[in-house]
């Protein structure tokens, strides 16, 4: 799996279109999501600091993207992963698993000692994954503010 960092304006769009296909897969929906809706998804992400970035995954000998990890910072030393999206067709492929064992290396490159996510609790292939990653749960899990889903955070030192 060949894994990159960029903010490049193609690999949003790609991201965006993956973000749209894992969310309704994820969500029972029966429609994706148009790029229109979800290209602003992920440009926020790329738009809230410099020091943001895009890991893409790509399926091996091919430019065909298979899942991201969109990355903001919370502060000068802590990163968030806001959002991690596998295309559903690539589903247990172990896209995200090396999307998340390259994100402590890039991030680390870019001055940040830890990183959080927040993930739905019922999201449980993602949550044992996490986990499994050495992730930590960090506090006891809130309501989502829009979807009233239950959120844990999680937590991953960069030392």
């Amino acid at each position: 799996m060949k894994v990159t960092l960029t903010r490049g304006a193609t690999a949003v769009d790609q991201a965006a279109q993956i973000w749209a296909e894992t969310t309704a897969a994820r969500d029972g929906e029966t429609t994706v999501p148009g790029l229109e809706l979800a290209r602003p998804v992920i440009q926020s992400v790329l738009d809230g600091s410099p020091r943001s970035f895009l890991l893409m995954a790509y399926a091996p000998e091919t430019t065909d993207a298979v899942g991201f990890a969109a990355v903001g910072p919370v502060d000068a030393t802590v990163a968030e992963l806001r959002y991690l999206g596998v295309r559903p067709s690539a589903w247990g492929g172990g896209v995200a698993r090396s999307l998340l064992a390259e994100l402590p290396t890039r991030a680390s490159e870019l001055g940040f000692e830890g990183l959080r996510l927040s993930v739905y609790v019922d999201n449980v292939r993602a949550v044992e994954l996490y986990e499994r990653m050495a992730w930590i749960a960090d506090g006891e899990a809130v309501p989502h503010p829009r979807s009233g889903r239950l959120e844990q955070r999680y937590v991953l030192g960069l030392s």
